[in-house]
């Protein structure tokens, strides 16, 4: 909980920076591993939908305190609610409630599966 207060504090009410004034993150501040404050980390919010989402705080997280009361209040809809939640933030479906996109750490390039169709072709080996 601590994290979430420091979060809010640094963050302010609508996600945007405290200090009112927007910098620019240049390639080399992600490469020393400084990120941006004024967001929504999409790790966080599945974290928080799959162990607290019965007690409302993805739904407080991502800016929605009346849905997140809601299913406080209802400890998830009875459960229901918590696993709809879980699959909508989980596909991007449910998002920051200030129309921002969600950070997402950067792990390189993703894995492409090669496929061979008549569009494609095997190269015939040349043994020396």
């Amino acid at each position: 909980m601590g994290v979430l207060w420091f979060v809010s504090v640094t963050t302010g009410p609508w996600g945007a920076a405290a200090g009112g004034a927007e910098e620019t993150l240049k390639c080399e501040d992600l490469k020393m591993g400084q990120y941006p404050l004024n967001g929504y980390s999409y790790k966080v919010a599945v974290a928080l939908s799959l162990f607290l989402g019965w007690l409302g705080a993805d739904r407080f997280y991502l800016g929605y305190p009346a849905l997140g009361l809601l299913k406080f209040c209802t400890v998830g809809f009875c459960g229901i609610g918590s696993l709809i939640d879980f699959i909508l933030i989980s596909m991007q479906i449910v998002g920051p409630s200030d129309g921002s996109s969600y950070i997402i750490d950067y792990y390189g390039t993703r894995l492409t599966r090669l496929s061979i169709t008549n569009e494609t072709f095997r190269k015939t080996q040349s043994y020396p």
